[in-house]
Order: structure tokens, then C-alpha cells, then sequence
């Protein structure tokens, strides 16, 4: 089904990642009328992440002729090693177990939250998610995605209006086994977590050495990860799991995969129609005709160091994104007069950088008590259990009040004890080694390794110390909200969010201002269809994921409102696709005589084998 090869086209960077085609690349592709195409199909789907599988997934359940293109040399995109979460309000998981929730109720919290930060996020397009939010999960749990409901994780502002606990969903456990040969392909199997591990396990895993529902749940995690290694499977969770689902109902559906085949250019007619595109494949430029349209899932540009730095003001970038996400499509419609939006912003938050660079990110481990955040001063300056894109927007503003990257996380002997620190999962000695663990017996003396000033830090410590006393803090209010206490420890009090520095040795680890990756690309309308800089609509031109702006805004209301958001306009995209009339002006007599996405031609045009090549 798809080629490992690497795409000859391709150029490299002085680091080692693929550059972004320039303007004067796309202008030379070759145009010309329906004589020039070299391949047939109804959708040409770009990418590989949520947005694009289920779009492709849905066009090929409508019965038309789908191919799906990857510019890198594994399928899976983001989606495949992020949590896997997806935040869809009143879905009909919640119906089942008796959880009360509503369209208007979820509105309410996404008008609150949100707001409107313009067309992406305006309230027809919350409606537009809102509403196909039943519809997607029922069509993808009807072709066999197992969905369970991450039912304890709550909102990000649980406190605002129309904020509730239980509206995120994942997907169970799933045996990539089933996937055969073409799993080896995936980003999955490259650098993802090859255990049956959930969103929802990971709040209490992360105190499994210290509280007895932690130790519970990882007794748990133990027999379900030995459970399925008895039956002979191999059970990846979190957005392995989804992906790999995703996937293999493709896979199903006989839908042809080219991997290492990046966009080059859209191809339109005089009246900007878009008819297809061109693809890069094996070094020879492919024209493909869309004849219901092209849908771009290919991601954002998180990877592209010169876009951050453009957009961001970013001199690094700290993305937990993979290498392919540098945000071609964005500038190939850009360069076709698409409307961008929100290129200034990001899914961020907080990470940790490793030995070998590479990067993690903190969750957890930032919002249990015996630690805190201080800058380059040796001040607070934030609620360190908020949520992580807000932890990132806070981080970014207080580095152009207080110079000076990185922040720092500071804990104690107890917290280093009690609980999980993912980043220092694969060992504490080389992260000391390197000087990215710092530890000393005294805050004074730590303070001097870190080169804060001693007296700044001792004072916030002593600060803060005073609030988990109280159970208040009067700064920040860590620990307030039912969000905050998700991550915590119930055993301390009065609260479980805030505990005192006290014992040493005391540690510092670097926090840096990460991201999950971009939120700002094109500007999109309810249907998913691109739209231009006046407004109007690129006809025959689809987009979702975070090659789009968000609907979400510059915010996060949920765990999992990035990929959910890429599922329900990946889907929206499709089902519009299917029910609009074939794109553009092309004889269909002479392009009915072209090879479509499964039949057999020749000039390698014919469609790939269901399994991919050996090797």
C-alpha cells in the first residue's frame, strides 16, 4: 500500500529535518489541462494524524475513491504519540452512563472560555463541533473503534460556567498486531509507548508509590499489560491506540497509503477551483486529479524553526511534535491566496529537556505538592497545576518581563520520593552528569547551582511554604479548582495541591516553553472548506487538524480539544466532499481513462500493494 522509501525530492537541512518548499518550487510545477493528470480519485486526503484518517475513513464509507499521502516515511502523525484524548461534551458515552451534559450546556463553556478570537473560533464553527460531536464517535464506534470515557479527567476551568468532569474520550487498548507488516511503518512503532497505558491512568500512576488508589492502578496497568502479552498481543494505548484504529479501518477499506510523498502545489482552474494537486514521489512529480476535492491533515508547523521564530518571536523551539511538522501545506495555500489566522500561537506548555535532547513533557509532576516554579529571579510567577497551555502562554509572557530561559522546577526530598517524574525515567545519574538534575542539601546552596540569587529563592520557598500550611494560596490559588487537584496528592493537607520544601536533599530541574504542537494555519469555515483572505471559499479545498486555525481559540477547555476538534472537521470535511457536486471543469471522458486510487497502470501510477514493500 505505500512505499518507505525516502522521497528523492526531498531537501535536507543542515540539522537533518526536510526543508519547507520555497514559493519559486511550487511555481514550476507543471500545469495544464485534464491531459496532464497522471492519476484519478474522488478526495485526496494529506496527511496521516486524526484529521486525515478520519477523513479519509469517512469519504471511503460515502463510497468514493480515496488516496491518502504522507510526506514523511511513518504514518501517524502527532495524533500517534500524543495522550490520544479527545474532549467531545455530550457524547454518547455519557448518554449511556447517566452523565447529564448538553449542546447548550457545552456551549455555554466554550462561549466562556473561549470567547471569540475571531472567525476560527466564532460561534458558528463551536456549533459546527458541538453538534457533529454524537455523530462522529457513533459513525467511527460503528466501524469498530473501541471508545471508553476518560470519565475523572475534568475540564480545564471546571469552575466557569458550563464546565464539568467526564467529557474526554480515548480509545481502549488496541493490538497492533492486526496492522501486520504496515505497523512497522508507523510513528507508533518508531517512538511511541508500547504498553496498554490510558489517559485515565495516568493521574494516580503518577503516585503509585505513595497512595493506595495509586498502587491500585498501577496493579492494574501491571495485569492488563501482562494480561495481553499471554494472549499474544501487542496493546498500544494512548494516541498509538487511536491511530493505529484509525488505521487499521483504512486498512479495511482497501484505501491506498503513499508514504514519503509530500505535497509540491495545488493545482486550480481560472476560476480558482481547486481540481488537485501535486505530489512528490520517488523524485518524479505527480499530478493527481481530486475530482471531489483535496483535504489537508498534514499537520502544523511546529518543527520550522524559521516559522516560530517569525511568528512566535521563538529563538528554539522545544515541540513535542514530529520532525514532518513544518507546516508545507499552510504555505502552499498561503501562497494561493488562503487566509491564515492564530500563527502566533501554539498547544503549549511546559518541558524538560534530556541528555540527549530530547524533549518531555510535564504534567503531573509541576502540580504535586513539595515542588514549585521559579524564574530566573527566583520568583513565582504562576499557578503551577494550571493547565499546561496556560502554564506555556504564562511562561512566554513572564520570560519578556524577566529575561532569562529556562524556568525551573524546585522540589524536595518527599516529592523526588513519592512520585513519578517522567523525564527522569530512564535514570537519574546522566541528567546530574550533565547538570541537568541539580541537587544540594541546602536552598542556598541549590540556588547558587541554578544561578538565581539565594535570597530571592529562600523567600519564595518560605512564601509558599506558609500557603500549604494554610491550604491557601494567596498568590495563585494553586489547588483551587477540581482541575488542579487532579493531579495531586489526597493524603496532604488542607491542600492537596500545596506542600512544604522542607526536607533535602533539594532538587531543580530546567522548564522550558514547549507545545504539543501549533494552533494557528488556515482559516477554515464550518464544513472545513479553506477559505480566502475576503472570505470567500477555495472551492474543492478542505483543511483540518492543526493545519488549521482552532476552533479552540487561544486556549485548551479540555483534555483532548486538539484532536477532538481534527476528528469532527476531518469528518465534516468529508461528508460536505461526498455530498458536493465533482470539482472544476475536466472532461470526464478523458479522465474517467486515467488510473484511479485501486486500479492498475503503469508510470507508477498504479495503486500499492495491500501490504507495504519488505524492507
Amino acid at each position: 500500500m505505500a512505499d518507505a522509501a525516502v522521497d528523492e525530492g526531498n531537501s535536507q537541512t543542515g540539522d537533518g529535518r526536510t526543508a519547507v518548499p520555497e514559493p519559486a518550487d511550487r511555481a514550476a510545477a507543471p500545469r495544464g489541462g485534464p491531459e496532464h493528470w497522471d492519476r484519478l480519485v474522488d478526495v485526496l486526503v494529506v496527511g496521516t494524524g486524526a484529521a486525515a484518517l478520519t477523513a479519509a475513513i469517512t469519504a471511503a464509507d460515502e463510497g468514493l475513491d480515496v488516496l491518502m499521502v504522507e510526506s514523511t516515511k511513518l504514518w501517524g502523525g502527532t495524533t500517534s504519540i500524543s495522550g490520544g484524548g479527545l474532549w467531545m461534551p455530550n457524547n454518547p458515552l455519557m448518554k449511556q452512563a447517566g452523565v447529564q451534559d448538553s449542546q447548550e450546556n457545552a456551549l455555554t463553556y466554550m462561549e466562556e472560555v473561549i470567547a471569540d478570537v475571531g472567525p476560527a473560533s466564532s460561534r458558528e464553527r463551536k456549533l459546527a463541533f458541538l453538534r457533529t460531536v454524537p455523530d462522529v464517535v457513533t459513525f467511527l464506534g460503528g466501524l469498530g473503534v473501541q471508545w471508553m470515557r476518560s470519565k475523572d479527567y475534568p475540564d480545564y476551568y471546571p469552575d466557569r460556567p458550563g464546565g464539568m468532569v467526564g467529557r474526554s474520550l480515548e480509545v481502549k487498548a488496541f493490538d497492533t498486531k492486526l496492522l501486520g507488516p504496515w505497523f512497522k511503518q508507523s510513528r507508533p512503532a518508531a517512538s511511541g509507548i508500547p504498553a496498554p497505558l490510558a489517559t485515565d491512568d495516568v493521574w494516580e500512576l503518577s503516585r503509585a508509590w505513595s497512595t493506595p488508589s495509586g498502587f491500585i492502578r498501577g496493579a492494574r496497568f501491571v495485569f492488563r499489560t501482562l494480561g495481553g502479552l499471554a494472549r499474544g498481543k501487542r496493546l498500544y494505548g494512548l494516541g498509538g491506540a487511536l491511530a493505529s484504529s484509525l488505521m487499521y479501518i483504512v486498512r479495511n477499506q482497501q484505501t491506498p497509503v503513499w508514504l514519503s510523498a509530500p505535497l509540491v502545489d495545488l493545482i486550480q482552474d481560472d476560476d480558482g477551483t481547486v481540481l488537485g494537486a501535486v505530489v512528490r514521489r520517488h523524485g518524479r512529480d505527480v499530478r493527481i486529479r481530486a475530482r471531489r476535492g483535496v483535504v489537508l491533515g498534514a499537520g502544523g508547523f511546529a518543527r520550522n524553526a524559521q516559522w516560530r521564530e517569525k511568528y512566535q518571536g521563538l529563538e528554539k523551539e522545544y515541540s513535542s511534535a514530529p520532525e514532518g511538522d513544518l507546516g508545507q501545506a499552510i504555505d502552499i495555500v498561503a501562497a494561493r491566496g488562503g487566509a491564515l489566522a492564530l500563527m502566533d500561537d501554539a498547544w503549549w506548555g511546559p518541558t524538560c529537556v534530556g541528555p540527549k535532547g530530547e524533549v518531555t513533557f510535564t504534567l503531573a509532576e509541576r502540580s504535586m505538592p513539595f515542588s514549585l516554579v521559579v524564574d530566573a529571579a527566583g520568583s513565582r510567577f504562576l499557578n503551577e497545576s494550571e493547565s499546561y497551555v496556560d502554564f506555556g502562554h504564562h511562561m512566554l509572557a513572564n520570560n519578556r518581563k524577566v529575561p532569562g530561559d529556562p524556568a525551573w522546577l524546585v522540589f524536595d526530598a518527599r516529592h523526588a520520593r513519592r512520585y513519578l517524574f517522567n523525564a527522569l525515567l530512564q535514570g537519574r545519574r546522566e541528567w546530574k552528569k550533565q547538570g541537568l538534575l541539580l541537587q544540594d542539601e541546602s536552598l542556598t546552596g541549590l540556588a547558587e547551582k541554578m544561578g538565581v540569587p539565594p535570597a530571592a529563592l529562600q523567600a519564595s520557598v518560605e512564601r509558599f511554604n506558609g500557603f500549604a500550611e494554610t491550604g491557601i494560596d494567596e498568590d495563585f490559588h494553586r489547588g483551587d479548582t477540581v482541575y488542579d487537584n487532579y493531579y495531586s496528592d489526597p493524603r496532604v493537607k488542607p491542600n492537596p495541591n500545596l506542600g512544604p520544601l522542607e526536607k533535602g536533599p533539594f532538587s531543580a530541574v530546567r522548564l522550558y516553553p514547549g507545545d504539543l504542537g501549533t494552533k494557528g494555519g488556515l482559516l477554515t469555515d464550518a464544513d472545513a472548506r479553506v477559505l480566502r483572505e475576503d472570505g470567500s471559499v477555495m472551492s474543492g479545498l478542505y483543511a483540518a487538524g492543526n493545519t488549521t486555525a482552532s476552533v479552540m481559540g487561544r486556549t485548551y477547555p479540555g483534555a483532548g480539544a486538539t484532536i477532538a476538534s481534527a476528528v469532527v472537521f476531518g469528518y465534516r470535511a468529508a461528508r460536505h466532499a461526498a455530498a458536493a457536486p465533482a470539482a472544476g471543469t475536466a472532461s470526464e471522458g478523458q479522465a474517467a481513462a486515467l488510473p484511479s486510487a485501486h486500479s492498475t497502470g503503469s508510470g507508477g501510477t498504479s495503486a500499492e500493494p495491500l501490504e507495504p514493500a519488505a524492507g
